[in-house]
């Protein structure tokens, strides 16, 4: 409990209700629909994997959590079908991907890539979770690169869902076959957005502060900042405690 405290505490719960309220909208907005289910991927695809960069990777796995159970409860907290479940969890990963650098980097998209091949109709298609070893790849330029963190973190989100999903649904070989086009254009967009919205929140609260309207000690990497805000003196030199 004290634990949890220490984590709650008035920035990140002023961030998570500032997140949740843009989240909310983002989940609103579909992009494609996911193979083999009626659940949809969203804008919150290329938007939530951010939380965590800001107040840290449990409390921004807590925040987006909590804002898909939101969007589940509005929504009359209708399980359409398994993958209305699956979905909640693909995303809490992505969210520790790119808010830390940790060994679960390389676990996770390792263990889904035995999880898919362990699968009889996985083996069919052994070369489909190929894709899960860009994280691997990713995590040793995620802190030069900005992409390379996007592209580790959309794709240790497919890792897991495509695991759980093989198991749950079997899609034929065929069908795997067929995503290969569409994962590859699919994931680069959610990469770049995953960027984009890093660079737009990292902005943001740089004028925030700047401007003295809000100075709550958010990590914001000066990298990413716009020259006007960009101030070298000042720039955190510590990512915030995971």
């Amino acid at each position: 409990m004290k634990y949890f405290q220490q984590l709650m505490t008035k920035k990140n719960l002023l961030f998570i209700a500032i997140f949740a309220i843009f989240g909310f909208i983002a989940l609103q907005i579909p992009v494609t629909q996911v193979m083999g289910s009626k659940v949809k991927f969203t804008v919150y695809d290329a938007f939530a994997p951010v939380a965590g960069s800001f107040i840290g990777s449990i409390p921004g796995v807590i925040a987006v959590f909590l804002m898909q159970l939101f969007n589940f409860l509005v929504h009359g907290a209708r399980i359409e079908d398994a993958g209305t479940i699956i979905r909640f969890f693909p995303a809490l990963f992505a969210v520790l991907y790119f808010s830390k650098k940790g060994k679960i980097n390389l676990i996770v998209p390792a263990l889904a890539i035995a999880a898919f091949i362990a699968h009889p109709i996985g083996r069919m298609v052994w070369y489909f979770p190929l894709f899960w070893l860009i994280p691997i790849a990713a995590y040793f330029f995620r802190d030069r690169f900005l992409l390379a963190r996007a592209l580790g973190a959309t794709f240790t989100a497919h890792a897991v869902g495509g695991a759980l999903w093989i198991w749950v649904f079997a899609l034929p070989a065929q069908v795997w076959n067929s995503l290969i086009p569409a994962v590859i254009a699919e994931r680069l967009l959610f990469a770049l957005g995953i960027s984009g919205s890093f660079i737009l929140v990292n902005n943001l609260l740089g004028l925030l502060e700047k401007k003295r309207l809000l100075n709550l000690g958010f990590y914001i990497d000066p990298r990413y900042l716009i020259p006007f805000l960009r101030d070298e003196q000042n720039a955190p030199t510590t990512s915030p405690a995971k």
